[in-house]
């Protein structure tokens, strides 16, 4: 549980400025694109959650840059993954903006995706393993949000796990 009073929200959804200050980063040669430069040149980046120890790394690209961003997503990602923060009592506005008629629209390669994640672990785990009240807390059906957790695989395995733990039956 990460308690900074300048932020309430879960990491995940950090500004990346925010997050990065609470971050180690490195370069590291790896394997990968870059023809004649293949090794030659530290392409890869690893950023690590200093509080939590969490990493996210990327080395497919060929540019640092690139590699920067998508480290930072996965870092998100398994900070959604791996991080329990207390569980709003409402949906979040981010949230709000992406339910039409009780779906859920976001792609799982978008920017918002690993708050959104972060957002409905939360409410799972609170709720024990329990769909319903994370349904009607966040205005949609139990089935979009399990449909939602299964565009990360591990999302879904947690949230089965927890269930498993309770004696209650997987999601499929």
């Amino acid at each position: 549980m990460i308690n900074d009073p300048a932020f309430q929200s879960h990491p995940a959804g950090w500004e990346d400025w925010y997050l990065l200050d609470r971050c180690t980063s490195r370069r590291q040669r790896r394997s990968g694109p870059g023809g004649q430069h293949r090794n030659k040149v530290e392409t890869a980046v690893v950023y690590e959650h200093v509080e939590t120890g969490v990493k996210g790394s990327a080395n497919e690209k060929r540019s640092q840059e690139a590699n920067r961003q998508v480290a930072l997503f996965r870092l998100r990602v398994n900070l959604a993954l791996d991080v329990r923060c207390e569980a709003s009592t409402t949906a979040s506005e981010l949230w709000s903006s992406r339910v039409r008629k009780g779906r859920i629209n976001v792609n799982p390669r978008h920017q918002d995706f690993p708050a959104l994640l972060s957002e409905v672990l939360d409410l799972v785990v609170a709720a024990e393993g329990e769909l319903q009240p994370v349904s009607e807390k966040l205005s949609c059906t139990k089935s979009q949000i399990f449909k939602f957790l299964k565009l990360e695989p591990r999302a879904a395995k947690l949230v089965n796990d927890v269930r498993e733990s309770r004696g209650l039956r997987k999601l499929q």
